[in-house]
């Protein structure tokens, strides 16, 4: 390795691969004047999970970000909007749902709107319009917005494998990136323990300055070559398998929801994820909780007779990752850095902020690497620990019966953090004040979203005389069924918006 940062090799291919050298390539590779090449190698006999099907608004950006249009990833990808994730049956086993849109509450920042409820697990439906966009089936925005634009805030729902190629052939053709097809056979590092080239089967060494390591759960790089260890969190998640089928529309105008469904079942969830030409269903497990027959059994009741004839897509997994994620020259992104279970969608979203990350902070050298390793970690750090403890809190408030979910109300499982915000949460919810760093992944409002929805009510009257907006909040209620009834009549079907639209 030479001190300057000049030569970038990704190892690796698939959504964090391919997206992390997209956003490298988009502001370091594509001018001319650039000295930074960037590579990827990725082997044609390693398949990817391809199940991440579902991403954050940030999405939007990243897209325009690397030069992508809307249409043409739509078209591509088979993609449908996303306006949040409809959680039913979580806290109780039947007749139960609740909406973490991704709208915020109107009035938020100013007022909380939960002490003035009757009954706090209608938040979403009192506090955003959203959620009735979402039950009526509607997409987020009319025919007439811009690309990126709408009404209603929004991500996406794609094939992840469709995904993969699309930013492939964007790379190689518009961005200027190096791909190469090879199996890594040998990790080389220098005298002081940095990594200074790969070495493929085929006898070819690619050399280079700074790596990224997209090898997904095997860490070649960070954990197998530098030896950064795997931090477990069973102990927090339990889930640690899935298993997903595509399923087909038996009617090819089949109405397509706007949003993940995510159904608790008796030892984990499933997902139900729209695309324009099927669904991906899956169930997320835990195996101390369930056979693999018995899982099997609950993904074939959800779907339905369509499903003997599906092919199953078996994963493992266990939730948890890396100790740190930047070590030397060496860069984990993806799969290879950590991964918690499927819930809310955070796998895609870290791809993006750690190659949004390494493209706005790309160091020119060695020194400046060092101070980039500490930032970077430090960010990740936090972030994580945001992440483990948001997804904790869907679990702990439950009150359904199976041991599976009463295991995840016992106090071992639940970390200190979240544990702490919950005794500030009991006597008034979460406020932005909360969560005041720059690097937030969910804000209070996602907070408000899940533990109103859930049906945790704060004792509001510990401190009554703060919540003498009275007025105030009843205008802004009032002022959410007027949006309601104004979006209803106005916004297009989803699958009606976005088959109009690709048409135009």
């Amino acid at each position: 390795m030479s001190d300057r940062v000049q030569r970038i090799v990704i190892v690796g291919g698939g959504s964090a691969g391919w997206l992390t050298a997209a956003l490298l390539a988009a502001k370091h590779g594509a001018p001319s004047a650039s000295p930074i090449q960037i590579c990827l190698v990725e082997s044609s006999d390693i398949p990817t999970v391809g199940v991440g099907e579902g991403t954050w608004p940030t999405m939007k950006n990243t897209l325009q970000q690397i030069g992508i249009a809307e249409k043409e990833f739509f078209t591509r990808c088979h993609a449908t909007f996303k306006q949040g994730g409809k959680f039913v049956n979580w806290n109780r086993t039947e007749n139960d749902f609740y909406y973490h849109p991704f709208n915020v509450p109107l009035g938020y920042g100013r007022i909380d709107l939960a002490p003035y409820l009757d009954n706090v697990r209608d938040y979403a439906a009192e506090s955003n319009f959203q959620h009735h966009v979402c039950e009526a089936g509607l997409g987020p925005r009319s025919l007439s917005d811009d690309e990126f634009q709408g009404q209603c805030n929004y991500a996406y729902h794609l094939d992840a494998g469709a995904f993969a190629d699309m930013l492939r052939e964007h790379c190689v053709q518009k961005l200027g990136v190096d791909a190469i097809i090879g199996t890594v056979q040998r990790v080389d590092q220098d005298e002081a323990g940095y990594l200074s080239a790969i070495a493929l089967e085929d006898g070819r060494e690619i050399p280079g300055d700074l790596f990224v390591d997209c090898t997904g759960f095997a860490s070649l790089l960070l954990g197998q070559t530098l030896g950064v260890k795997f931090k477990p969190l069973k102990h927090i998640l339990f889930n640690n398998r899935a298993l997903a089928m595509q399923v087909p529309y038996t009617d090819p105008q089949h109405p397509i929801a706007t949003h993940t469904i995510a159904t608790g079942q008796p030892s984990g969830w499933t997902w139900d994820i729209g695309l324009t030409n099927r669904r991906g269903v899956g169930y997320v497990y835990s195996t101390d909780f369930a056979t693999e027959e018995e899982a099997e059994q609950t993904l074939h009741d959800y779907i339905g007779p369509q499903a003997k004839d599906l092919n199953l897509k078996r994963i493992n997994f266990e939730s948890g990752h890396r100790e740190c994620w930047w070590k030397k020259n060496c860069v984990a992104v993806g799969l290879s850095a950590g991964f918690v279970e499927p819930l809310e969608a955070t796998a895609l979203m870290l791809i993006e902020l750690s190659g949004r990350f390494l493209a706005d902070n790309l160091p020119p050298d060695r020194a400046v690497m060092q101070v980039m390793e500490k930032r970077f970690n430090q960010k990740m750090a936090y972030r994580w620990q945001r992440i483990v403890d948001f997804l904790k809190l869907h679990y702990m408030l439950t009150e359904r019966p199976e041991p599976y979910w009463q295991a995840n109300r016992e106090n071992a499982s639940i970390p200190d953090s979240l544990r702490d915000d919950l005794l500030v949460w009991s006597t008034r919810g979460p406020i932005t004040e909360d969560f005041d760093s720059a690097i937030e992944l969910f804000p209070a409002a996602s907070y408000q979203y899940v533990l109103y929805g859930m049906g945790f009510k704060p004792d509001f009257t510990t401190q009554a005389y703060l919540y003498d907006k009275d007025r105030q909040a009843y205008q802004i209620l009032a002022r959410n069924r007027q949006l309601a009834d104004q979006m209803l009549k106005t916004l297009p079907g989803h699958r009606d918006l976005i088959e109009s639209w690709l048409a135009a």
